[in-house]
């Protein structure tokens, strides 16, 4: 009786695009990992002020340096449970391409920082097939690294595209 191992139907410059640095961080018991590239800095949780009709992962904007920036909470659009802010509960701040093809500044709240690491191409599986129902598009790949499993997230298509376009024109008005 032959055996097969199994292997991914992907192309290998899938995976090779996708290796580099990346900041990782936690949500839960979850790490992540998000292009260094995108990362503009890293804040401590502040006060931030809410704007009506946004979706609910949206908590609202802050001002940081007289720039409004929205700010999403990727526990809540990941479907994660509530869990309360500690000191290590901050703000990554990225700039994400827009619908007019120009950039934005957005922050996410994560529940703690944990490194910049590269990874390389043998690193990174393709994003495995959780069925046609869900989507995964923003998922670049998952990491391996020292035992454990980080989702790698691209941050341009995390959120809808109408609803990046809502929270640049909140952004605008505030």
């Amino acid at each position: 009786m032959a055996t097969s191992t199994l292997e991914p139907q992907t192309s290998s410059t899938t995976t090779n695009a996708n290796a580099g640095k990346y900041l990782t961080f936690v949500l839960g018991h979850e790490s992540y990992g998000i292009s260094v590239l995108k990362v503009r800095e890293i804040i401590r949780l502040m006060d931030i002020t809410s704007v009506p009709q946004m979706p609910p992962y949206v908590k609202g904007v802050i001002n940081l340096r007289g720039k409004v920036v929205p700010i999403v909470d990727l526990r809540i659009k990941f479907g994660l449970a509530h869990a309360e802010s500690s000191e290590r509960t901050c703000i990554v701040v990225v700039q994400v391409r827009t619908l007019s093809g120009g950039s934005a500044f957005m922050g996410f709240i994560v529940d703690g920082v944990e490194e910049v690491t590269n990874f390389a191409s043998n690193e990174i599986e393709p994003t495995p097939d959780f069925g046609s129902k869900l989507d995964t598009d923003y998922i670049l790949g998952m990491a391996k690294i020292r035992g454990k499993v980080k989702t790698l997230l691209d941050i341009d298509r995390l959120l809808t595209s109408e609803t990046l376009e809502q929270l640049t024109q909140a952004a605008q008005a505030a």
